[in-house]
């Protein structure tokens, strides 16, 4: 029997494959292969998708997130407020620009940052909270707006999982800034590691790129103390390729989402996603939560089903950051309960109904 992978990028190429070939020879013949007029262009292009004046494009969504933090002031003495069930370079991030991580608990229904909690941690050596816009959905940002206001703390958003993603219609990044990920396996994906911040701010978006072009914007001038981030050509040309698709994309992720909340719903063991209300969800992952998680796991994968695990592991719980220590009851429960299912674009309502027949067999 076929097997359903977790994400199917063959297929993804499939579409673009054409425009993906011309693009590179296109790159190639023209030796532009860091920055140019693809690059240009892609940022031009995805701001405005973002709805957004300002894109800069980066290596990898890791350095989005710390080029961010550093363009509001996250540096040594300083501290930054997120949420214990991220994907770990949401801490490194934190880490690299030399500021202390603070981690808050999750909300038990949607697992997006605890506001309560975390403007509870706010203290006088906070410079940001940095909500992770998980699964595909946006954190409630405009909550924390109001509970910070009139304090000097910038919202910087995590949002490798949310390209298209809006909330009460607003992107991320829409009053700040936000950093996003173009890893392969995301709703919009390079053939290799990228990724971008999105801010309303020129000065913001002036400061990001100096960073991480060694600290200047002419060469052998260097302003500040910067790193190489740069996204180059090549990337700029597939990330083009698909942008074009990705609003059609993601309205097919969120008919598949329908389709499982169908098929899942009989299922009594099967806890399944929630979407905030105003929320318009992009679906990156279909996680659900179920008993004996690894168990359910093992079954599906040997019945050849790709689902997989985003993030079993709590930030104070790995060995990099197991000084953090804390108790964040809500994350650390989730962890060994959540399971992400199949979910792209081309994946078909048979093979939702596999994965359904697959899980329910799993769960007996």
């Amino acid at each position: 029997m076929t097997k359903i992978p977790l994400v199917d990028l063959a297929a993804a190429h499939a579409e673009v494959a054409e425009e993906v070939e011309a693009g590179f020879k296109r790159i190639i013949a023209e030796t532009a292969f860091i920055g140019g007029a693809e690059v240009a262009a892609f940022e031009q292009e995805y701001a405005a998708f973002s709805g957004l004046p300002h894109c800069v494009g980066v290596a990898n969504g890791t350095d989005a997130l710390e080029l961010a933090l550093r363009a509001v002031g996250v540096g040594p003495g300083t501290e930054v407020i997120l949420p214990a069930n991220t994907f770990i370079a949401t801490a490194e991030a934190v880490a690299r620009a030399g500021a202390r991580i603070v981690l808050v608990d999750c909300d038990p229904r949607t697992c997006l940052i605890d506001v309560e909690a975390a403007l509870a941690a706010v203290t006088p050596a906070t410079r940001a909270i940095a909500p992770v816009h998980l699964y595909g959905q946006l954190a409630p940002v405009e909550q924390l707006r109001a509970g910070l206001a009139g304090r000097d703390v910038a919202i910087v958003e995590d949002a490798a999982q949310s390209q298209g993603a809006t909330r009460h219609g607003r992107a991320a990044g829409t009053d700040g800034i936000a950093a996003t990920s173009f890893y392969p396996g995301k709703n919009l994906g390079a053939y290799g590691d990228a990724g971008a911040v999105v801010t309303a701010s020129a000065e913001l978006a002036t400061t990001v790129r100096t960073l991480g072009s060694h600290g200047g914007l002419k060469k052998y001038t260097h302003d500040l103390i910067g790193v190489n981030s740069r996204l180059d050509g090549l990337q700029a040309v597939v990330l083009r390729a698909k942008l074009t698709r990705l609003a059609g994309w993601n309205d097919r992720r969120r008919a598949a989402a329908a389709r499982y909340d169908e098929l899942l719903a009989g299922l009594a063991d099967v806890v399944r996603p929630v979407t905030l209300d105003g929320n318009e969800h992009v679906w990156h992952i279909y996680c659900i939560r179920v008993p004996r998680r690894d168990e359910v796991l093992a079954k599906l994968n040997a019945a050849g089903v790709g689902a997989a695990i985003h993030y079993p592991v709590p930030v104070h719980r790995t060995g990099a950051f197991a000084e953090l220590g804390g108790s964040f009851p809500h994350a650390e429960k989730a962890g060994p309960e959540i399971l992400s299912l199949p979910i792209y674009p081309q994946i078909t309502p048979d093979q939702q109904e596999r994965v359904a027949e697959a899980l329910t067999d799993a769960l007996r």
